[in-house]
Order: C-alpha cells, then structure tokens, then sequence
C-alpha cells in the first residue's frame, strides 16, 4: 500500500488547508509549517502529516493519519503519535485518522483508553471514513487536495460505481486549473481508485477518455505504473490488452500480452518454457489473473508460482 501512503502524503502537503477544514470544519487556520514527522521510536513508526498552525488565538498542531485497513492496535498507535508530538514540540494537538477503503474503519473508536488502578488516560481523535463523505460536495467545491480522494467517497444515489468513476474522471477533467496540475489530479485520482476499482477499469477509462498519453507523460500515475514494471516505450500495447483486449475475450490476445508484459519485465525469450504453457491455457479468467500477477510479481519466479498454484 506504499503508492496510496505516498500518494495522500503528498496531497496533505501540498494541500493542507484542505484536510484541516476536513477535519477540524472551520476555516480559520493558518499554516505555519509542515512538519518533519520522524519519530524516534523502537519500531522507526512515523506519523502520516503533522502541521503546525495559528487556531483560536495560539499555536497548535494538526495531525493526519491515513489507514486502508483494519487495525485493532490504531488506538494504541494515535495515543502514540499524539504523545510523542506533544513531547517533542510542546503544543496542543488535534488528531485524526481518514480511512480510505471502503471497509475500514468501521470499528474505530476514536479513542484509546486506559484505567488502572484509579488513574485514567483518555486520547481521543477524530475517525474520518472517505466513504461516509458525499463525493459530489468535493466535486462541487472546485479544486482541491481533496478531489483525487472522490471515487472513494459516497456516491449519488443511483449511480454505480463505473459509472461513478467515470464521472470523477470527467469531473477532474474539466477542473479549470493549468493542465499540469489537472494531470497531477487525474493521476492521483487513478491510483487512490484502484484501491476500490480493478486496475483493467481504470485503464479503459483512461483510453477512452484520451487522457492516457498526458498521465503517463506527466503524473505521478507514470512513476506508478513503472514500480509495476511496465517501460513507458511499451505501454500501448500492455494498456490495450488490459483495458480492451481481454474485456472482449480475446484469449490469443491475452496470451500475447502476458508474454509482452514478461518480456518486458524479466527478458524472458519466446523460447522459455513458461511461454509454452501460458500459449496452452484456454480458461479466460486465468489468464486475465496471470496477466494482473505478471504485472505485479517482483521476478519470473514468483510468476512461476502462480502459475504453478
């Protein structure tokens, strides 16, 4: 999950009016600095975001955490990140966390809480699930840290989720800002998606769209994309097989890509063992599996293992 870390990392600094007014609902904050989050712990844990800002007459700090799954031990964590902050720069803080899947975050309490003995310790902090957020309200306010984060957001009532990823695409697309950082947008908009929508999704949408060229030339989603193994010289045909070609069952070409895509990554020749068996299998779904792993396997043998499971 490290792209998705980076990713709304990245957004909250550049964008931290943004998330405070997400989560504290006031705008009368002002930034003073973006604080290094290094931690010196056991286990080298680093808060997510830590912003010093100007709030309600004095200083304080603001601080983000963003989780994709589960963690019974998220309580423990926030009471950590919060001591420690509070330790080391001396100020106020106001916590949150923003869970960005769907699933998660339903059993955070918002707190961690210990009673021993008659001594108590109570952190609490705020619990932000994109999901509960209605998407359509960040769409509607304009450019925004937060626009990238909508596919994950609630959707209007009647609008599948395609469908509704379609429309965020379009949305951010019309954005009235300078194409770079529209491209930016879309690019991150992409890879947060793809923590709820299958990768061959997003890249039709990004053929039809026309945006495919500019993304991959100029956000982030190109740096993405090569830490999947894909070289940039041969995208349009590994994009083709995933977007098009194997929605529309084509088996022979669903070969002939996963041999591309293993060619690109590993050099593996056609004279390869592998090669045979993979032109051998007639079941679609597999081969629309194999395809997903021999993009995001690390070596030919960790593809081999799946082929072999």
């Amino acid at each position: 999950m490290a792209e998705y870390d980076s990713v709304s990392k990245d957004l909250i600094q550049t964008y931290p009016k943004d998330f405070i007014r997400l989560t504290l609902e006031r705008d009368d904050v002002q930034v003073l600095d973006i604080l290094d989050t290094e931690q010196n712990t056991v286990n080298t844990r680093h808060a997510d975001s830590l912003i010093r800002v100007h709030i309600a007459g004095q200083e304080a700090l603001i601080h983000h955490e963003f989780q994709t799954t589960d963690d019974p031990s998220m309580p423990l964590r926030m009471a950590g990140y919060v001591i420690r902050a509070i330790e080391r720069h001396d100020l106020p803080i106001y916590s949150s966390i923003i869970y960005l899947r769907r699933s998660a975050g339903r059993r955070d309490p918002g707190y961690y809480i210990q009673d021993f003995l008659g001594r108590r310790v109570l952190i609490e902090y705020t619990v932000i699930r994109l999901s509960e957020i209605e998407g359509q309200d960040i769409i509607d306010g304009g450019p925004s840290g937060l626009f990238p984060f909508v596919p994950l957001m609630k959707r209007p009532v009647g609008i599948d989720s395609e469908a509704w990823l379609h429309h965020c695409v379009d949305a951010a697309n019309a954005l009235p800002v300078d194409e770079s950082i529209k491209v930016d947008i879309l690019g991150k908009l992409m890879i947060l998606g793809g923590l709820e929508y299958d990768p061959t999704l997003i890249n039709r949408i990004l053929l039809q769209e026309g945006l495919m060229d500019a993304i991959m030339r100029e956000s982030s989603f190109a740096q993405y994309i090569k830490q999947l193994g894909i070289e940039q010289g041969r995208e349009e045909g590994i994009e083709q097989g995933i977007g098009q070609g194997i929605e529309q069952g084509g088996r022979q070409r669903a070969i002939e890509d996963i041999l591309e895509v293993l060619e690109i990554r590993f050099d593996m020749s056609e004279a390869h063992p592998l090669s045979t068996r993979i032109a051998a299998i007639d079941d679609l779904q597999h081969l629309k599996q194999l395809l997903r792993a021999a993009i995001q396997v690390p070596n030919i043998e960790a593809f081999q293992r799946v082929l072999d499971a």
